[in-house]
């Protein structure tokens, strides 16, 4: 095959005989070879998702295939997304004054372990500025109260549509989102909660922990809704700790989780992983 572009392809539809028969006969007919393909079948809902990565020549342009497509979407009532694999999704992050999430995302980005554009950092503080600016990304500090929260909300929106950014990510931004921006964002903003869910939600999860003797602490990132933290979730990871550590040491550790699992659920979207299936996800890994 000549030099060409790679298009990555998930879908979502109801299961029925010749859906992978269908998109993988396209592929073909326009000249593709696929290179990645998953896929699952939901025995609760008969709901049926896949992922297809797959190389096509110079000739096809993503909105050549997208119209090649077309028909197969329509003959299944698909819901799909095709992208470019070259192309860089842009995230926009939110912080409050905890940074270690934060500095985790900017520290693989310009490794280029995040394979995302940053558009912007946002924070309802100054604590986090120097650091971004450093970093060489644009940092706004929009304070939020009881009074200006909408006005601010609107502000956030109007940039993430303005950059045309692709991603939310919520690094510890110590702020509950309106019901409304959480539908507008929905599907395209993550959120790192600070404890294993459902335990221990409010404040001061890992206080809570050692008050209650836990033996495992963990972290879970979950795409944003108007419930708090009830999102549906895309990463989790637990550890171990002991009777001996201290609310502070829970703190710690915490910490180093937190910045895992966020990152992993952000690669996870961009790398278009992540499929919504009601209220929970299909992660192909």
């Amino acid at each position: 095959m000549s030099a060409g572009s790679t298009f990555r392809l998930t879908l979502a539809c109801v299961d029925r005989p010749g859906i992978v028969a269908a998109v993988g006969t396209c592929v073909f007919e326009q000249g593709g070879n696929i290179l990645e393909s998953a896929q699952y079948h939901d025995p609760e809902t008969g709901g049926f998702f896949m992922r297809l990565v797959f190389a096509v020549p110079a000739r096809i342009s993503l909105e050549h295939f997208r119209f090649a497509l077309d028909p197969v979407v329509k003959r299944f009532d698909m819901r799909v997304e095709l992208v470019d694999a070259a192309r860089r999704p842009r995230v926009l992050i939110l912080v409050s004054r905890f940074d270690h999430c934060l500095e985790d995302l900017l520290y693989r980005h310009r490794i280029g372990a995040l394979a995302a554009d940053i558009t912007a950092v946002v924070s309802n503080h100054e604590a986090c500025r120097y650091s971004v600016e450093e970093h060489g990304h644009a940092f706004h500090h929009w304070p939020v109260t009881k009074e200006n929260k909408a006005e601010q909300e609107g502000r956030l929106l109007a940039l993430v549509d303005e950059s045309e950014t692709d991603l939310v990510v919520l690094a510890r931004y110590m702020q509950v989102l309106s019901d409304k921006t959480a539908q507008r964002l929905y599907g395209r903003a993550i959120n790192i909660h600070h404890s294993f869910l459902p335990s221990f939600k409010g404040a001061k999860p890992y206080h809570q922990a050692h008050a209650r003797g836990v033996k495992l602490i963990g972290a879970t990132a979950h795409y944003v809704t108007g419930d708090l933290d009830e999102g549906p979730i895309i990463e989790q990871e637990v550890e171990r700790v002991h009777h001996a550590m201290t609310p502070d040491d829970l703190v710690a550790a915490g910490r180093d989780i937190e910045s895992r699992v966020l990152a992993r659920a952000v690669n996870l979207h961009l790398e278009q992983r992540v499929l919504l299936n009601g209220a929970k996800t299909v992660v192909f890994t």
